[in-house]
């Protein structure tokens, strides 16, 4: 299987030429300007994903972002830059903003007597300042079948009654939600997490079986399942249960590496990403005893927030970890 994906990337890389080579010819033509990506220098717009209800009364306004970069990853600290407006500045927004879109990323709960009034969150990144405006008008309600359309698990419109009765999955973290770690030296994190089985686990990707690759049984590309187009005007995404951690907030020029690498949260599309919106992406076996460990080894000093997500391909359930790093003693 491996020599089956080889022999295709090649292959697949030899097409890309080509069709890069079209886009150069064609490059200065404004219509396809307008469709350029880039991987630095871009600016981060926040989002507005809607609203939903508490049983207390209050609500929760539900945030994500747009960083139009496919490499830079801008720490933005709370402050000017970063911040909500009217009251506090902090209100639990990231200061580490991942590529491309990440919707639902956290959310911010207001009373039950916010009525009319509107949170802005304000982001400024390589000189650009976006702005999302919180509300609480009924046309932004947001409820679970909202989310696992929008995420990408359901078609628009799709409806089942087990999808409705479905819950997110069970986090347990088993170390401390504070930690002191030193540069250069790996830190544990473990988590236990359950889940009710649904939506049920996507076979082979998008492509369906054969570990979601668009080959023939030779290992060649199968053109008709490789350029077949989108089944659906939204993001589409494979399903499957997976525990993953993230840099949420970090000083500016921090880093930390993983083990293993973690599969995205963004809505990383492109073909062999480890991400559940690409299309050969297969959901990883889970573990016997429902644990997913991992280590993180952080590169330069300072506090850190990390953020957890468990997700199953239809909800979600977000933890976060706060590690404080500091300079090995010599």
């Amino acid at each position: 299987m491996v020599a089956r994906r080889l022999l295709w990337l090649r292959r697949a890389v030899g097409a890309g030429f080509v069709f890069g080579a079209l886009a150069l010819a064609v490059g200065a033509h404004p219509a396809v300007a307008q469709g350029l990506t880039y991987s630095s220098g871009q600016s981060v717009s926040p989002s507005f994903e809607g609203w939903g209800s508490n049983p207390d009364g209050s609500f929760n306004l539900m945030f994500g972002y747009m960083n139009r970069n496919w490499g830079e990853r801008p720490d933005v600290p709370v402050g000017d830059d970063n911040m909500f407006s009217p009251g506090p500045a902090d209100r639990g927004q990231p200061t580490h903003f991942l590529p491309r879109r990440n919707r639902f990323v956290f959310v911010v709960r207001v009373p039950a007597d916010f009525g009319e009034q509107e949170l802005a969150w304000t982001v400024r990144a390589n000189g650009v300042e976006k702005v999302a405006y919180g509300t609480l008008r009924p046309d932004y309600f947001v409820d679970n079948m909202v989310i696992m359309s929008e995420t990408g698990t359901l078609g628009p419109g799709s409806s089942n009654a087990a999808l409705r009765a479905h819950t997110a999955p069970v986090v347990e973290l088993e170390m401390n939600t504070e930690i002191d770690a030193q540069v250069g030296q790996p830190v544990t994190l473990s988590a236990r997490v359950t889940d009710d089985g649904l939506p049920r686990r996507s076979g082979g990707g998008l492509f369906g079986g054969g570990g979601g690759l668009p080959v023939t049984d030779d290992g060649t590309l199968n053109l008709n399942r490789a350029l077949r187009p989108p089944s659906r005007i939204t993001v589409q995404k494979v399903n499957g249960l997976h525990m993953t951690w993230h840099i949420y907030r970090a000083p500016v020029a921090g880093g930390a590496s993983f083990n293993p690498a973690q599969i995205a949260t963004w809505e990383d599309t492109r073909p062999y990403s480890n991400s559940p919106w690409a299309s050969s992406w297969v959901a990883p076996d889970l573990p016997e005893d429902d644990r997913w460990v991992t280590e993180v080894t952080f590169h330069q000093p300072g506090t850190y927030v990390l953020q957890g997500r468990a997700d199953d391909g239809g909800l979600f359930t977000d933890s976060r970890v706060t590690v404080r790093v500091s300079r090995p003693v010599l």
